[in-house]
């Protein structure tokens, strides 16, 4: 009797086991998606930004206006938060 628990025991080891596993492959590979889809936009940008010089001194300009917007509103913050 005790030998019939034991394998009920390593029965549902072994299952919550594969569960987990498939829990894991489905998260890797939904990972696996994002980097790729990730991979692919950076792959386009690169190839659009080769193509057209001009998108690419655009790009650089809107992030140092963005990063000196960011700059003053963190200013601004500081200031009021010492009102």
């Amino acid at each position: 009797m005790a030998e019939s628990e034991s394998q009920e025991g390593n029965y549902y080891n072994r299952g919550q086991m594969v569960e987990n596993i498939k829990t894991d492959m489905e998260e890797l590979l939904e990972e696996m998606e994002k980097l790729t889809v990730r991979a692919a936009w950076m792959a386009y940008d690169y190839t659009a930004i080769q193509a057209n010089a001009d998108l690419s001194n655009a790009m650089q300009h809107s992030e140092d206006v963005f990063l000196m917007c960011k700059e003053q509103m963190e200013k601004k913050w500081q200031e009021v938060l010492l009102e």
